[in-house]
C-alpha cells in the first residue's frame, strides 16, 4: 500500500475505531445493568417467596425483559470480541491468503444476514404492536421488549462490516476489529 492511499485509509479507520468504541461502551452499560438488574430481581423474587411468603407478581416478565437486552447485546459483544463458535480445522489448515479471503467473506455475508434479520425482526416488532399484546403483570406492551431485537442485529452486523473493513485494509487477519486470527498459549488459560 503506498503512503498516498494509507493517508486516505487512516481517517476511515479511525472514524471506525470511534464509533466501535462507542458502541462497545453501550454493549458494556446494557449487559452489566441488564445482568445486575436480573441478579437483583431474581434475588428479590426469592427473599419474597421464602422469607414473606408471597411471591413478587412481575418478576418473571423482568426476567424476560432482560434477558432479551443481554442475548443481543450480548450478540454484539461477542462478535466484537471474536467470541463466536467457529468450527475452523479445514479454515486454520489453509494457507494465510485463503483465510484471509475466506475471513472476508465469511464477515460480508454474517453481516448481511444480521442486516436481513433486523429488517424481519422490524417487521415482527409491528405485528406485535398491531396485536396489542401486553403483559399481564407489569401492563407493559410485549412489542417495547422486542425492540432491543434489531438493535443487537444492526450492531452485530456493524461488527462484522467493520471486521470486512480491517481485514480489507490491514495485512494481519482479523475475527473482528481487534482480534487477530490465532490461537492463544492454551497453557497459560486455564490452569488446575
Amino acid at each position: 500500500m503506498d503512503e498516498v492511499e494509507e493517508t486516505r485509509i487512516n481517517p476511515i479507520l479511525k472514524t471506525l475505531d470511534f464509533i466501535d468504541t462507542l458502541i462497545s461502551r453501550f454493549e458494556g452499560v446494557m449487559l452489566a445493568v441488564g445482568v445486575i438488574a436480573m441478579t437483583v430481581n431474581t434475588i428479590a423474587a426469592v427473599i419474597s417467596r421464602f422469607v414473606f411468603n408471597s411471591a413478587i407478581t412481575f418478576t418473571d416478565e423482568l426476567n424476560m425483559i432482560f434477558i432479551v437486552v443481554v442475548t443481543y447485546a450480548g450478540l454484539s459483544y461477542a462478535a466484537r470480541n471474536g467470541r463466536h463458535i467457529r468450527m475452523s480445522a479445514i479454515y486454520d489448515a489453509m494457507p494465510a491468503k485463503t483465510r484471509k479471503v475466506l475471513m472476508i467473506v465469511m464477515a460480508s455475508v454474517t453481516s448481511v444476514f444480521m442486516f436481513s434479520l433486523s429488517y424481519y425482526s422490524y417487521y415482527y416488532i409491528f405485528e406485535v404492536y398491531q396485536s396489542g399484546r401486553i403483559l399481564p403483570a407489569l401492563g407493559l406492551p410485549v412489542f417495547y421488549i422486542y425492540l432491543w431485537v434489531p438493535v443487537g442485529f444492526v450492531v452485530t452486523g456493524l461488527q462484522y462490516a467493520f471486521t470486512v473493513v480491517k481485514n480489507l485494509t490491514q495485512i494481519d487477519i482479523y475475527l473482528s476489529t481487534n482480534v487477530k486470527d490465532g490461537y492463544s498459549d492454551t497453557d497459560n488459560d486455564i490452569e488446575i
